[in-house]
């Protein structure tokens, strides 16, 4: 698995493609199983996702301690190595699952 997010996140067009891919996926599942639109599927999708970027984004920061790397007017806790491309990827396949979760649980609720 960690050769597979290695080379994911080596480019930006990478890492786009495959969380377009993922996203193109569980959208699908999404229409097909749970009979939403197409907008519909991507618009709940988005929100999940974009909520949970919040959390995944402070996971796994380091911030700058070496002193010759501090730029000056640089705040104390920005992170060394943010990881983004990782994080995106991680985000995605993390909101997959909770939406895919919570489109199985709508049709309880009564919605």
């Amino acid at each position: 698995m960690n050769r597979i997010l290695t080379a994911l996140t080596r480019s930006t067009p990478a890492t786009l493609a495959a969380v377009a891919v993922l996203v193109a996926a569980f959208v699908t599942v999404a229409v097909s199983q749970f009979r939403l639109t197409i907008g519909g599927a991507i618009a709940l999708y988005f929100v999940v996702w974009w909520t949970l970027l919040f959390a995944v984004l402070p996971l796994r920061n380091q911030p700058e301690t070496r002193p010759g790397h501090v730029v000056p007017g640089q705040d104390l806790g920005a992170p060394a190595r943010p990881r983004l491309r990782e994080k995106a990827i991680w985000t995605t396949l993390v909101a997959g699952v909770a939406f895919l979760a919570a489109l199985a649980v709508f049709p309880l609720t009564g919605l």
